[in-house]
């Protein structure tokens, strides 16, 4: 099963002007040149393109006609119109008395204070746009899978493969049978091993991990449910995902890789998955997570530590 970014947004509602912005930093790096200049303009200049035609939106950007229509259904909108009222009601919550943006740029003589507060800023940016642009049903389905799995693979590599473990250990405290790999060699030995009842995710920021994409894919064709936690919709690892849950995609900077603002991103969705398969299996889960605190609990007293 192959998917693309049309097929991917096909069907869903229009995003709400809040989630614009996010839809725009997902989107960007699938589009073509002309169609991100569209992007950038209305994400950049709501109130003024919201003003604008669908040909003085094109002269603006140097593009055509076509170009912008493109862009607005790519971005979630059925026309041009539907894409201007969003850009209005974005304009409007702008103009409501929020606080400018602080910038998340930190140069080497920053002040740590200043360190601090622009890299807050960044994360709850980060997150805001990944709740945005998050697919309920998608994740919804995923959770479904998830609480129903005789087992559950996960895989990831670098800063991908610590989430991996984040969500592994979460699904084996409520009494869920799951497995990071971050070894690619074990990924797919393990891979080979699945069924339908089984379920496989893939976590990749950039979508093209080849020691991620590697096992999903035998997952994927030995029958199991395949979920893949991406920034990029339109990239590789979707080929052999049957649900895709997008994270958001940030600026990298000299001194904060991708990997961090990522990871960020791809926490919340774990996050997001667990909640929803405690919820689903809420009469197993929970004893089972008392079971493992009460196990736990000498580890975290005066008496435990000094033993």
């Amino acid at each position: 099963m192959t998917h693309n970014v049309k097929e991917i947004f096909a069907g869903e509602a229009p995003p709400a002007p809040a989630a614009l912005a996010a839809k725009v930093r997902t989107l960007a790096p699938s589009m073509t040149r002309s169609m991100q200049r569209v992007a950038e303009a209305v994400a950049g200049d709501p109130a003024g393109c919201a003003a604008l035609t669908v040909t003085g939106l094109a002269e603006l950007t140097g593009t055509s006609e076509a170009t912008v229509v493109r862009t607005a259904r790519l971005l979630g909108y059925p026309g041009y119109r539907d894409l201007r009222l969003a850009l209005a009601g974005l304009a409007a919550q702008q103009q409501s008395g929020r606080a400018p943006a602080v910038t998340a740029d930190i140069a080497v003589d920053d002040p740590i204070a200043d360190v601090v507060a622009k890299l807050a800023y960044d994360e709850q940016q980060t997150l805001a746009d990944t709740a945005a642009g998050l697919d309920t049903v998608q994740l919804g389905a995923a959770v479904t899978a998830l609480a129903a799995a005789r087992r559950i693979d996960i895989y990831g590599v670098g800063a991908s493969g610590l989430v991996a473990q984040d969500l592994a250990q979460k699904l084996l405290r409520i009494g869920l049978i799951a497995h990071p790999h971050g070894d690619p060699h074990l990924a797919v030995t393990n891979a080979v091993q699945l069924r339908a009842k089984d379920v496989a995710i893939a976590i990749t920021h950039s979508g093209s991990t080849g020691d991620v994409i590697e096992p999903l894919r035998v997952a994927f064709e030995r029958g199991a449910t395949t979920v893949a936690i991406t920034g990029r919709p339109d990239g590789p690892v979707t080929q052999y995902a049957d649900h895709i849950l997008t994270t958001s995609t940030a600026r990298e900077s000299e001194l904060r890789p991708a990997a961090m603002s990522s990871r960020t991103s791809q926490l919340l969705v774990v996050d997001c998955l667990f909640v929803g398969v405690a919820q689903r299996t809420y009469e197993t889960a929970a004893p089972a997570l008392s079971a493992s605190y009460e196990a736990l609990a000498h580890r975290h007293s005066p008496r435990g530590r000094m033993r």
